[in-house]
């Protein structure tokens, strides 16, 4: 099976494939070290998506940014147009403004997105150990014992009363068992739930 030729062509008797370095730095003297339109237009849909992710930034950190009047008023427009032609022009405006910022300004645009997704990461970490725990401490004394030892300030009490009123209300009664319905969740097992994503919290505040 013969091998698919590869695209180029022949500088001074020598083969340049398309997309190599020597191809790119061939184009780029040609250009005087302009970017090529395919690069611009790159740029443009790359700077458009950016420019969309500002819609859901959180306020405080869209403020910290100090973006000026003209892309927030472009960006407040583009959160009202539900036609998508009208949206796609409107996209493409905002990534026109994008353009005109400053590298540096855009960067900050850029870390307040990868900061506001950092946290949302870390909020979906945080309720996942607080659910592990919950389940833990309804299904083994020995979680009661280790969590109580990890975390001294909770009070014992009633969290021992919470996993006893927790297990009693998810023990399924024989006609669930007959029927393989999943056990019921009473009021303490989210109050259980609660109590250990307040102190984790907490603790991490501190």
């Amino acid at each position: 099976m013969s091998r698919k030729p590869k695209k180029g062509y022949f500088v001074k008797g020598h083969f340049v494939a398309e997309g190599s370095e020597l191809d790119l730095e061939l184009r780029a003297e040609q250009t005087g070290g302009e970017p090529s339109r395919t690069e611009l237009k790159k740029e443009s849909l790359e700077l458009q998506k950016v420019g969309e992710a500002l819609l859901t930034l959180r306020a405080d950190l869209l403020e910290r940014l100090e973006l000026p009047e003209s892309l927030l008023t472009a960006l407040d427009q583009l959160r009202r147009i539900t036609n998508f032609e009208g949206r796609r022009r409107q996209l493409q405006y905002v990534g026109k403004l994008m353009r005109q910022l400053e590298p540096e300004a855009l960067q900050f645009v850029r870390d307040a997105l990868e900061e506001q997704r950092s946290g949302s990461a870390q909020q979906t970490l945080a309720l996942h150990a607080a659910e592990k725990w919950r389940d833990d401490l309804i299904a083994d004394d020995e979680a009661v014992h280790a969590w109580l030892q990890a975390h001294p300030a909770t009070d014992s009490q009633q969290l021992r009363a919470l996993v006893r009123q927790a297990r009693k209300d998810g023990a399924p009664s024989a006609d669930e068992v007959s029927r393989g319905q999943a056990p019921r969740r009473g009021r303490a097992y989210r109050e259980i739930f609660q109590m250990v994503r307040d102190q984790l919290e907490q603790e991490e505040h501190e």
